[in-house]
Parts: structure tokens; sequence; C-alpha cells
């Protein structure tokens, strides 16, 4: 028997040591799917997670509603403060401070109208105590300036990074797009301010002659995604290009990043070049620009769970116009694949969220809104 068995175990360490050396199997694609936790919301914007599980979100026409982790709708919350709704201007993001539980403050960010009725009007943020169903003492903390009378590119996304301040992404408010190269408007910018509004003392352009001190970065579009990377603790956005050119970026301090006179986007219908050209010097490149076709990205987040094998570190971006959820991998500051998900949806996807049981959740842009769970 021991001569028998001894060719047997030289051939299957003889196998062994070819599988070592073979290459690995490419590993397969995670297959997941959209399932519904709750629906009838009118198109909802923003998506914030309660410490309890709940959620709070946002509805463009002006409400602001608790949803059970069931999925059952609460009525509206009262105490938010008027809200202009018109085109793309409404209700939009909504995020809890940082120390939520001690506070109970909640932030949204919303198109306000001009004090004087007219007619113009402006992205701002406002903070209020969640107490039961209602916002107590509501108030607004930022208000973008100068108000205009438009309906488009309002941006907005706000993100808390880990020093507590608070970035507030701005639209160029599509006509006034040469704004977003001046610094004496918050047309086209991203903002950073303290958390009762105040500006930080460390802001880039404070003291700066002509310059307005709230602002952080510059030369953006209609940025309607933000999130701060778990490991650097930087900002990440993507913003609208016109006809193709949407970007996503890793914002820098002080920084131009393009809009509109380095850009990869072309004028709608005509497609005709934009600015000087798509590169230049002092220009921070951006991560991943998506051409000759825009996705319309909106809403954004970083997957740090581990219920999504291989997902780790990755960026999750909703798309409206692609109606689908696009996976970005990351090496540094460079975005080297890039996945598409969940194609056969049909639908816009307003917002992208990790929940605090580490699922992914996405919000749906319509009349007849959901809030979806990512399961595999």
């Amino acid at each position: 028997m021991a001569r028998d068995a001894a060719p047997s175990l030289r051939t299957l360490l003889a196998l062994l040591a070819v599988l070592a050396l073979a290459p690995a199997a490419a590993a397969q694609p995670l297959r997941v799917e959209a399932v519904t936790v709750a629906r009838g919301l009118v198109h909802p914007w923003g998506l914030a997670f309660l410490p309890d599980g709940r959620m709070l979100v946002t509805e463009r026409p002006g409400r602001m509603r608790i949803v059970a982790r069931d999925g059952t709708l609460g009525a509206p919350l009262t105490g938010l403060p008027p809200v202009v709704v018109a085109g793309q201007g409404g209700l939009l993001d909504v995020a809890l401070d940082p120390k939520f539980a001690d506070n109970a403050l909640v932030y949204w960010t919303f198109s306000e109208g001009a004090s004087d009725g007219g007619g113009g009007n402006s992205t701002a943020v406002a903070r209020g105590r969640l107490e039961g169903n209602r916002i107590a003492g509501a108030e607004v903390i930022f208000r973008q300036q100068p108000k205009f009378a438009s309906s488009l590119h309002f941006g907005s996304r706000l993100a808390f990074a880990p020093d507590g301040r608070l970035f507030v992404t701005l639209g160029d408010r599509f006509t006034r797009k040469d704004d977003a190269q001046t610094l004496d408007t918050h047309h086209g910018k991203v903002v950073r301010i303290e958390p009762d509004g105040k500006v930080p003392a460390d802001n880039p352009f404070v003291g700066r002659a002509g310059a307005l001190p709230e602002i952080w970065s510059y030369g953006h579009r209609n940025v309607q995604g933000a999130a701060i990377h778990p490991v650097t603790g930087a900002l990440w956005t993507h913003e609208h290009g016109p006809q193709g050119g949407d970007e996503l970026n890793r914002v820098e301090r002080g920084a131009n990043h393009g809009w509109p006179v380095i850009t990869h986007g072309r004028n709608y219908v005509i497609g005709t070049t934009i600015g000087e050209g798509t590169a230049r010097a002092d220009v921070v490149a951006p991560a991943r620009v998506w051409v000759p076709t825009s996705i319309a990205p909106s809403g954004m987040a970083f997957v740090t769970s581990e219920r999504y094998p291989g997902w780790k570190g990755s960026v999750l971006i909703g798309a409206l116009r692609g109606q689908k959820l696009v996976r970005v991998e990351l090496d540094g500051n460079r975005a080297v694949r890039e996945e598409a998900l969940l194609t056969e949806l049909g639908e816009r996807i307003r917002d992208v969220r990790e929940g605090p049981d580490g699922f992914i959740y996405l919000l749906t842009d319509s009349a007849d809104g959901r809030i979806l769970r990512l399961a595999r």
C-alpha cells in the first residue's frame, strides 16, 4: 500500500505547487439589487440618518420628513423657513451636526427668496433643533451672495469636515457662470463656515481685498455631490458639466477648479468649445471627467463598511441623466476604475448615503420617489 500511495502524494504536492504559481482568478463583480425601503416621496433630494436608524429626508417642494425604519412616512416637519420652489430650486440637502446627540441640531440647504420680494433668490443654509416632529429655533446661518433671479444651478450639498467646519457647495446660477472665476460672489464656489455660520480664521481668502472670506475654492459649475474621504479627511465633490464634462474632484484649499475657462464640457446643442481649453497649470485637474456624454451626477458617498466585498474605499455616485449608480475606485487622487450599477433601474438617482448599518441607501428623483437599500 505504501508503494502505491507515494506517487499520489508526489502528484498532489506538484499540483499544489503549480496552483501556487498560477495567477489568481479574476474577481467576479459583486452583484447587487435595489430593495425598496419607502416610497411616496415627492422629488426627494437629501437623506440623513438619525442615531436610532430613522431617516430625515427632504423633498424639493419644501418638505422635510422623518421616515421610520420600516418605511413609514412621517408628516412634514414644522418650523422651516419659507422655501422658493422653482425649477431646480427648493428644499435641498440635509445633514446632522456632528454633536447631534448633545444638541439635536439639523442643517439644511434651500433656495431662499430676496427679502424685498424682487424675484431674486440664492442658496441658503439654515439650522434648527429637531424636537419631535418640528424644527425649533430655525435660523439662516449663510446666504449665497448676491441673490439673482434664476431657477437653475443652486448646488447644493453639505459636508462636515473632521474638524467640525461645514462645507457648502454652491452653483454658478447658470447665466452667471463667469462669476465662478471671481472672488467677490459666492456663485460657483465651495464655502467653508463654522457650524454657527461664522468665517473660520484660517480660510484661504480671509483678509484679501475684494474676496468673500467664506470661499474655500472656486471655478465650480453646479456641485451636487460632496463627501469627506474617510481616511484623509479631504473634501471630494462632483459637479455637472454642460454637454459632457461632468467632473469628480478632490477639492483643494484656495484652488481654482477651472469652470468656465478650463473645462471638458461643450455648449449645449451646438457642441462648440467653452473657455480656453481643458487644462492649465494653475487649475486643479479633475480626478475623473465624463465625456462626451454627461451622466448628471448627484449625491455621493464613500464605502467604509464590509457589507460589499471589494468596494471599501470606493466612491459611489448617483446619476440623474444616466439613471444608474456609478462606483469609482481611487488610487490616491486618481480614479482608476469605474463600474456602472443598477443600469436596469430606469430611475434618476438623486442621493447616495451609507447608513449606520453599513448598507448603501439611495433616493430616486421622481414624483413617487423612493428610498432604496442596496442588497447583495
